[in-house]
């Protein structure tokens, strides 16, 4: 298993992701990407978008993350978007209090203890109150990570949301937060698309957006920040459908990430014990992370506990008409709720390798390379000349200046060939061509294929429609 400080000095070297004003120290729990974590992260949402939207049921919406502070109201977040938080005393360190309680049953199963990790397992799924998951820290003598004390504060609840004020003046009335999700903006939108895109139910609408949470403690890299894009989409259903919707949904996404090239043992189901207000079935798509598994995607059977508290609270009707039956509901909802920044992390994780190889001749050496999918490869293809004379520069430039109207391609002259593979392989680039002197007598290129590291030579009048029926 890789370590995750792998993955993070990778992401840094090679320009995928950086620390948020680094320069200034960095900003806790934020993360700037790089040239190659752009590209990356635009090819992860474009095949996230077709997936969804390029199908007849499902329309695309951009919601604003500034809105009407009642949308919170109605959904709960006001009153109940909180986590339950703990302070130690002694070492003054900040916890998630069920997190805490989590990583203890975790270090209990590691130690063969697992009647008692089973038992505070049972404790925590009942825990609904702060005195709840303070007993049970308190009962079970669960120490602090940090100084192995036991000196604890009470438990007490966290608003998550970030308030700011829209207008000139600063007062209760001019409060607005950052939304903590995306899903709200499609609730809200709901009418809207129905009666402009004219569907029917069953449909859905998705949305890529920013949400933000005042996080308690971020954590592992990208997978809890403060500041990140949500993949959602609200799947509008009849009630009582909703367990055959929910089961489609399940097979749909997690097929997903292994058509993109995730192995199937890295990925699980996690079905929820304890259901959010909200909701009547849920389970996680999790992923085998360095620091263990962890949630990369949701489904989630809402009911029409959304749709109905935005009728309360606004007033205004969210009930589906059948034209054909003259039925009225509030519609169910199936969601999907994905992160991009977790999808991200996890695909770098799934395709990082090194291997022991040979190559051209070479004697054996240690490569790192990313199997990553051509389809979420931040670079698709790397062109060289051979050597930088014989007018193989000239012929690889024109080679590379075609290419980059179709592909994302860099041109590289620096070094060994060997070399210039290496570094490709570290950013995980599909396909490299060579220019030498061949090329120059009958118009032909060397391409070479990053996994399995075998050349081809072909025209090059071919090169575009051999590298498109392999991306």
């Amino acid at each position: 298993m890789i370590k995750l400080d792998t993955i993070i000095s990778l992401a840094k070297r090679r320009g995928f992701v950086f620390q948020s004003s680094e320069i200034y120290g960095g900003l806790n729990g934020c993360w700037d990407y790089g040239q190659l974590g752009v590209e990356m992260l635009l090819r992860l949402k474009n095949q996230w978008w077709k997936a969804m939207t390029y199908r007849d049921d499902i329309e695309g919406v951009d919601a604003s993350i500034l809105m009407h502070p009642r949308t919170w109201e109605a959904s709960g977040h006001l009153a109940q978007f909180s986590d339950p938080m703990i302070d130690n005393k002694t070492s003054k360190a900040r916890f998630r209090a069920d997190n805490l309680i989590e990583e203890f049953i975790d270090r209990m199963k590691k130690k063969g203890k697992s009647q008692l990790a089973t038992e505070i397992e049972n404790q925590l799924v009942e825990a609904k109150q702060p005195a709840d998951y303070l007993k049970i820290i308190l009962d079970n003598l669960i120490p602090d990570p940090v100084s192995g004390t036991n000196d604890w504060t009470e438990v007490r609840n966290f608003n998550l949301m970030f308030k700011t004020f829209i207008g000139p003046a600063e007062d209760s009335s001019a409060v607005v937060y950052l939304r903590p999700e995306s899903a709200q903006g499609i609730f809200v939108n709901f009418k809207n698309i129905l009666e402009s895109s004219r569907q029917r139910v069953p449909f859905g609408i998705a949305q890529i957006g920013k949400a933000f949470r005042n996080e308690i403690n971020t954590k592992n890299f990208l997978f809890r920040t403060r500041e990140f894009e949500q993949m959602e989409m609200q799947y509008f259903i009849k009630p009582g459908s909703e367990l055959d919707w929910f089961e489609y949904w399940k097979e749909q996404r997690v097929n997903w990430y292994k058509n993109l090239g995730m192995k199937e043992e890295n990925l699980k189901f996690h079905v929820h014990e304890k259901l959010a207000h909200y909701a009547n079935h849920a389970v996680d798509i999790e992923f085998l992370f360095p620091f263990g598994w962890g949630e990369i995607e949701g489904i989630h059977s809402r009911t029409n506990f959304d749709l109905s508290a935005h009728q309360q609270f606004s007033g205004k009707k969210m009930e589906y008409v059948d034209n054909i039956t003259n039925e009225r509901y509030v519609p169910y909802v199936i969601e999907t709720s994905g992160g991009v920044s977790r999808s991200f992390m996890a695909f770098l994780c799934a395709a990082y390798d090194e291997e022991e190889i040979s190559e051209d001749g070479e004697k054996s050496e240690k490569r790192t390379v990313l199997h990553l999918s051509p389809k979420l490869a931040p670079m698709t293809v790397a062109v060289f000349p051979l050597v930088n004379k014989d007018g193989m520069p000239e012929f690889a430039e024109k080679i590379y200046q075609d290419l980059q109207t179709e592909f994302k391609a860099m041109y590289d002259t620096s070094g060994a060939i060997g070399r210039r593979y290496r570094r490709q392989d570290e950013i995980g680039t599909p396909f490299c061509v060579t220019i030498d002197g061949t090329s120059i007598e009958d118009d032909t290129v060397t391409i070479r294929d990053r996994d399995s590291m075998k050349q081809e030579r072909i025209s090059a009048d071919s090169l575009k429609n051999y590298i498109k029926l392999r991306v």
